[in-house]
């Protein structure tokens, strides 16, 4: 069973950066693939991005390609999503996700989440 718990949400301005951190306990994440899901206000929650087990592979949707970076420590267990240029409109929770699978060949629904952080952006 794999915990995850994620953190370094907040509030912030547009323009602004913040780094969010999934810390996974229970078992080791190194041999996973993990993603960062979002949901905001009235909205469905969607894809942000997905690492590989090594972090060889990375997948960004469109919304924040060239703004958001995906990134992975096997040796802390954890997983990193870094927002740059931030908008008000990646005001959402943003969850962290996993699965027993080390690649993904396409957005597939993930097998484990976290609780989720919140990120709000001002305009």
């Amino acid at each position: 069973q794999v915990q995850l718990v994620e953190s370094g949400g907040g509030l912030v301005q547009a323009g602004d950066s913040l780094r969010l951190s999934c810390a996974a306990s229970g078992r080791t994440i190194s041999n996973s693939a993990m993603a960062w899901f979002r949901q905001g206000p009235g909205k469905e929650r969607e894809f942000v991005a997905s690492i590989s087990w090594a972090g060889a592979s990375t997948y960004y949707a469109d919304s924040v390609k060239g703004r958001f970076t995906i990134s992975r420590d096997n040796a802390k267990n954890t997983v990193y999503l870094q927002m740059n240029s931030l908008k008000p409109e990646d005001t959402a929770v943003y969850y962290c996700a996993g699965y027993s699978r080390p690649r993904l060949s396409t957005i597939a629904k993930p097998d484990y989440w976290g609780q989720g952080t919140q990120v709000t952006v001002s305009s």
